[in-house]
């Protein structure tokens, strides 16, 4: 499970560039999904205004220009059946440009039109005057169409969702069934798109933006599952890439299936990290002096909510939902803190109400990309006993606080009716120019090991590492160590040598301090937005 913005909502648990031509397409494939045999020229882009706020999204696009491209939905059928990309561009506004950079918040699932004003604000202006920023919404998503939402009752029944830990083979097997049905419903839906929803796809999607841009090569910037991405179309396309940032690092080897167990594992490691922070603060939030009894408070409250779910929507499904943002980065731990104090100590459910939102349908298109990928770009295990074992075994070896809710959120995989696999070759040409990867430590959602495998794959690859890292999506986030590196990257300029291992680090910040009152509700809320 990844996502753009270090949330979800979904079943089991609620889910940020350099610059770059037109030579032959003749890079390797991914295995068993073959190029395109004819590429037929696309329309050149009609770029105009943006409205102000995007009516799909609700991000604010003042100021940007806005354009569709029409793109194959089989790529090996370039005359066949076409579908539309939504694109976003922030222009140069430098007297020489240095290109186009196309921009990817990850996912999958996660849209991407209002990227290229936050990558303006955010880089030294120099930087950012020097490109045009390309954002844009992947097939499938937010304003691209057709846009995919399958059976919405698998988030949102409209009620507190079955508690994701199943008590017994009978819960088990009714979520079991909910995955199913789910699965069933997208088939019944989009049964002609989902066997053109993988990575490969989006990569040829990309290529296919390069074309209507006019670039000879392109810049490519993504997070999480966008450095998949990115490392897809660097495999297929040597030679149109003219840099790429890759934040926050896909393990190649393990996707899809072995990705997300190594993640239940990080994240109880970092759920155990935020209660210890929570004891130290104790007298202001009175969950316990140690990690331990902070866990047994969260335990406390969650069999609470499972006996009488708050308004009869938030249940201990939904409690993990808003916990497992904490996971991801500690932008909110203040916050949510606050509101399992006012839970389990005064019975105020008022601060929790504020914390949980039920998805929209944003997420709910999100959640349905997100399997619609991940589904098609490997074979999942069909077996239930696969399941079962391994999340049986993960959480009995005390692997709690994610484990089921994640094999809830993939489950589908199990039933999906398009096949999956074999997952798109992923090795760096030596003709590559260098990639910069940045990578957080402790990042729970693309563990460290994930970026060292990267790096070993793109020989041309520096490795950038936040020591003691623990937020997913590291770049442009306020650390001026990272962020100066990843801009001199950007402005043209040097990298460290290439070694095994980290190439050059920058130190963590320290955890975030706890306070009170509405000014700091207010810096949370627009850290998260980030």
């Amino acid at each position: 499970m990844l996502n753009d913005a270090g949330r979800r909502t979904a079943a089991g648990t609620a889910a940020a560039a350099v610059a770059l031509g037109a030579a032959a397409m003749a890079a390797p494939a991914a295995a068993a999904l073959p190029a395109a045999r004819t590429v037929l020229k696309p329309p050149a882009l009609a770029w105009k205004p943006c409205p102000d706020k995007d009516p799909v999204e609700g991000a604010r696009l003042k100021g940007l220009q806005c354009a569709s491209l029409r793109v194959p939905l089989d790529h090996a059928r370039p005359a066949g059946e076409k579908i539309t990309l939504e694109l976003t561009r922030a222009r140069h506004t430098a007297a020489k440009s240095r290109g186009a950079v196309l921009l990817n918040r990850g996912g999958p699932g996660a849209h991407g039109r209002d990227l290229p004003a936050f990558f303006k604000r955010s880089l030294p202006a120099e930087v950012a005057a020097s490109y045009d920023w390309i954002g844009f919404d992947p097939r499938g998503v937010g304003a691209s169409r057709p846009e995919l939402i399958c059976d919405p009752s698998y988030q949102d029944p409209g009620r507190a969702r079955a508690d994701t830990i199943p008590a017994n083979a009978r819960e088990e097997r009714a979520w079991t069934a909910r995955a199913g049905a789910y699965a069933r419903d997208c088939g019944r839906r989009y049964g002609k798109v989902l066997p053109h929803m993988g990575t490969a796809d989006g990569a040829r999607d990309m290529e296919a933006i390069r074309r209507a841009l006019g670039e000879k090569k392109i810049g490519y910037f993504g997070y999480s599952y966008g450095t998949y991405l990115g490392a897809v179309y660097a495999t297929m396309y040597p030679g149109r890439v003219r840099g790429m940032v890759l934040d926050s690092v896909v393990k190649p080897s393990g996707v899809w299936y072995e990705n997300n167990l190594d993640q239940n594992v990080a994240f109880e490691k970092r759920i155990r990290a935020y209660f210890a922070w929570i004891a130290r603060h104790h007298r202001l939030y009175g969950l316990g002096d140690t990690e331990k009894k902070v866990a047994a408070s969260y335990a406390r409250a969650r069999a609470a909510l499972k006996a009488k779910p708050v308004d009869g929507k938030i249940g201990p499904s939904e409690l993990d939902d808003v916990f497992l943002a904490d996971g991801y980065a500690d932008y909110s731990w203040p916050a949510h803190a606050r509101a399992l104090s006012a839970l389990a100590v005064r019975h105020d459910a008022g601060p929790l109400r504020k914390a949980w939102q039920p998805p929209t349908r944003l997420d709910l298109n999100n959640y349905t990309v997100y399997g619609a990928v991940q589904c098609r770009d490997a074979a999942w295990p069909r077996g239930w006993a696969r399941w079962h074992a391994d999340s049986e075994r993960l959480f009995r070896t005390g692997y709690r606080f994610e484990t089921w809710s994640n094999t809830w959120y993939n489950a589908p995989c199990a039933f999906w009716p398009a096949q999956g696999g074999p997952p798109p070759r992923v090795r760096g040409a030596a003709s590559l120019p260098p990639i910069l990867l940045v990578q957080g430590t402790e990042d729970a959602a693309t563990p460290y090991p994930g970026a060292l495998e990267m790096h070993r794959r793109f020989p041309t690859s520096r490795l950038l590492v936040q020591t003691g890292g623990h937020n997913h999506g590291v770049a442009l986030s306020g650390d001026t160590c990272v962020d100066g590196k990843v801009a001199a990257y950007l402005a043209g300029g040097g990298l460290p040598p290439n070694r095994p291992g980290a190439d050059a680090t920058c130190k963590a910040g320290p955890p975030p301090q706890p306070a009170a009152g509405k000014r700091h509700d207010r810096a949370e809320r627009a850290a998260a937005r980030r």
